[in-house]
């Protein structure tokens, strides 16, 4: 279903969720997009990019979203084709798209003027906030790191290292994600890309920076996760032996006893055997043993 909305005096906004094969015919009539271009829209999971016509260019761009969850990040793609006069959003696209495109409806059917009247310049709406979208999931991934890097020191080993798990796969996500986009962004400052309008290149400055502070972000997380995983691995493995430390200790204590107990526990003749108390006595040795051990260990710093 092709839904529209129009905007200033030429300007039209097409939006199609969820295209069927006869919205496919109605764009190659209407618009004569490249066939190849149109194959991508029937497509899913496609490589970040931007094709430079001379009548429009079709972008595919990807963006963080959290799945139902709240928990682990989806990339949601956003194919746009966008003309002189028109720009249209095909495709099962970020939410923050839907939104902006509702809201538009909304005034259209108020009778209110939207805020844009170019194509460029509702371009530059659509991927600045999808830009601070993304900024503002990306800050919860960093307060995410923050709580971590708190509660690291907590007795709940198994909750830290799934939250690190989670965390540590959101990030690979995000830069596997925003990583090969740099490239596409780039060609709006270098001129490439320049649009329909005139006195653009401040707003196509400005996107480029919002992207650079998402990279650098990206960046930053990724350098902390594994800051803190190494952290926490060592933590775990000096508690690891602590454990092992103990417990060589203790049997270091038990052997000599356990080898007393056995001795005397033979059915030969032992010193002490006819002594009525020989059990005391023993039990007096293994406790002295015992002491001297202790102490012997602690003179050492091993206790």
């Amino acid at each position: 279903m092709i839904e529209t909305v129009k905007l200033g005096g030429r300007l039209k906004w097409y939006n199609i969720s969820i295209p069927s094969e006869k919205d496919f015919e109605w764009l190659k009539n209407n618009f004569h997009f490249h066939t190849l271009d149109l194959e991508d829209c029937r497509q899913s999971n496609q490589r970040p990019k931007i094709d430079v016509y001379e009548d429009y260019y079709f972008l595919i761009l990807h963006f963080p979203n959290f799945d139902k969850e709240n928990k682990f990040i989806k990339p949601k793609e956003v194919k746009i084709f966008w003309g002189e006069d028109f720009i249209i959003t095909i495709g099962k696209s970020h939410w923050v798209i839907d939104s902006i495109f509702e809201e538009a409806k909304q005034q259209e059917k108020r009778g209110e003027s939207f805020e844009v009247a170019t194509s460029d310049a509702l371009l530059y709406v659509l991927l600045e906030r999808l830009m601070n979208q993304t900024v503002y999931l990306l800050r919860k991934v960093g307060l995410e790191l923050e709580l971590i890097n708190r509660e690291l020191f907590n007795k709940r080993p198994v909750t830290i290292i799934e939250r690190l798990s989670i965390t540590r796969k959101n990030i690979i996500i995000l830069n596997t994600m925003l990583k090969p986009q740099l490239r596409v962004f780039n060609q709006f400052e270098s001129g490439k890309v320049k649009g329909f309008a005139d006195n653009m290149e401040d707003y196509w400055g400005n996107i480029l920076d919002y992207y650079n502070k998402m990279w650098d972000m990206t960046e930053d997380y990724g350098e902390l996760i594994v800051g803190l995983s190494t952290t926490f691995d060592s933590m775990q493995t000096n508690k690891t032996n602590e454990i092992m430390k103990i417990l060589t200790l203790i049997s270091s204590i038990v052997l000599p006893l356990t080898f007393l107990t056995g001795l005397y526990g033979m059915n030969v003749h032992l010193p002490l055997q006819e002594e009525d108390h020989a059990f005391w006595i023993l039990i007096f040795v293994m406790i002295l043993l015992g002491i001297g051990l202790v102490a012997y260990f602690k003179k050492k710093h091993w206790m």
